[in-house]
């Protein structure tokens, strides 16, 4: 006998919830920090892996830098041209960017790493296109440790957890300065960032995480949809949290 599935979020809110995220508060000064970290140089290249919409690369050229965005994700590229039409992107893997040796004096992937099957080959690329001095930013979660309020904490529990299982690289994060040491680079520090969203148009980020908790097998069908009921309450009361612990490591070619 077949279980009835979970309700499938429906992907059209995924970009303005996307958006929502990016624009909060805590999410504009994390990036504005990362830049700083890349110390950048005027006319300098820096290359931003897995660009997404482009936001980054748009900022990094209006800093100064002559900023490229890659991704290979059709559809990322082609809104990062639509929303800032003149920037530079194009598609190409974290392992074989488009750059020369020593070409680039920036590198900077965001939320990027936790994708990728070979954290390590993709540095080793990221050092061969950076230039002796160059910098490097990484930006990233750690699945396990999402915080999201809510009346039912260990069906909670079980959530982020299995949400974390089906990514490939899910504790990545916490691995930045260990792997960055690995592959070469010096000067290498860490920061944590904490996230906190409260607003109702992030709410939707969460249906995905009951989705794939239940397609995993972690919760039933019946736990997934109380518990994105009880989020959207909370959303439209105003009692929606989500803190997200984000993990921001610079290096040293």
């Amino acid at each position: 006998m077949t279980e009835t599935r979970a309700p499938k979020p429906d992907l059209e809110w995924l970009p303005a919830a996307l958006d929502a995220a990016e624009a909060a508060p805590d999410a504009v000064a994390l990036r504005a920090r990362d830049h700083a970290l890349l110390r950048l140089v005027a006319g300098a290249t820096v290359i931003d892996v897995g660009c997404g919409t482009g936001r980054a690369v748009a900022d990094l050229g209006r800093l100064g830098a002559r900023a490229l965005g890659v991704d290979l994700d059709a559809g990322m590229l082609a809104a990062a041209r639509a929303r800032h039409p003149g920037i530079a992107v194009c598609s190409a893997d974290a392992t074989a960017l488009p750059l020369a040796d020593g070409e680039a004096r920036g590198y900077r992937a965001d939320k990027v790493f936790h994708t990728l099957p070979e954290p390590l080959a993709a540095l080793t690329e990221a050092r061969r296109v950076l230039a002796p001095g160059g910098r490097i930013v990484l930006v990233g979660q750690d699945w396990d440790t999402m915080v999201i309020d809510s009346d039912r904490p260990a069906l909670t529990r079980r959530i982020v957890h299995a949400r974390a299982d089906t990514i490939p690289q899910p504790r990545s994060a916490r691995a930045y300065r260990n792997l960055l040491l690995d592959t070469g680079f010096h000067e290498v520090s860490l920061e944590v960032h904490t996230l906190i969203f409260t607003e109702a148009t992030t709410r939707p980020l969460l249906d995905g995480h009951a989705t794939a908790a239940h397609e995993a097998g972690a919760i039933t069908a019946t736990e997934a949809e109380e518990w994105m009921r009880e989020q959207a309450i909370r959303a439209t009361t105003g009692r929606l949290l989500i803190a997200v612990p984000m993990f921001l490591a610079s290096a040293t070619r």
